[in-house]
């Protein structure tokens, strides 16, 4: 829901970072690598209920995210690329569920419920990409995303927010669960309603 916002504040001083970064030989694809390999440290860290190394890891994992998108735009963005980067973003926000379930193994059907929404708010969300894609549709102002992103009372800012928010209160993550579930929901609601319009 606010991701356009804090892209639109952040632009200027994150694109200066990933200009500098190219100019310097790193890559799009290693910064993605790395963040991936930071989400999964933090997976892990979850399972020995480790929550600040988690947070921690959690925070490398998504500057590295910003940061990829500001290096591909200062070079050349790819559709591998954009592949890559959501596919890395979708295994760490369920990672995380899973793994501190693994932790806590009493949080087991809060975080099953939480995967199944992530599962309808993925599918509806790359879905949604795909009709548009067929149909030309796009965002306006043009950005330079690999593909289209439909939006949504959840996405990327307000995920990290509640994975930050369970390794801070790791003991009300049951409640915290249903909570973003029933916003997930909401968000498939609204793909579905995006997508009707071409029905």
């Amino acid at each position: 829901m606010i991701d356009n916002t804090l892209r639109r504040l952040f632009k200027a001083p994150v694109d200066r970072a990933g200009v500098w970064l190219a100019a310097r030989g790193v890559t799009a694809m290693q910064l993605t690598v790395v963040g991936f390999a930071f989400g999964i440290g933090g997976c892990v860290a979850l399972t020995q209920e480790a929550y600040g190394l988690a947070l921690a890891c959690l925070v490398l994992n998504r500057l590295a995210d910003l940061v990829d998108g500001a290096v591909a735009r200062a070079t050349t963005v790819t559709d591998f690329g954009g592949f890559a980067d959501i596919v890395a973003d979708f295994l760490i926000y369920s990672g995380y569920v899973l793994a501190f379930a693994i932790g806590r193994p009493e949080n087991a059907i809060p975080a099953a419920v939480l995967i199944y929404t992530f599962l309808g708010t993925g599918s509806t969300f790359l879905a949604a990409a795909i009709i548009a894609a067929k149909r030309g549709v796009t965002r306006e102002p043009p950005s330079r995303k690999s593909f289209f992103y439909n939006t949504a009372l959840a996405e990327g800012t307000e995920s990290t927010i509640f994975l930050a928010l369970i390794c801070i209160f790791p003991d009300y993550f049951a409640v915290m669960a249903y909570v973003f579930a029933a916003i997930g929901w909401v968000s498939v609601i609204g793909h579905f309603l995006w997508a009707h319009q071409f029905a």
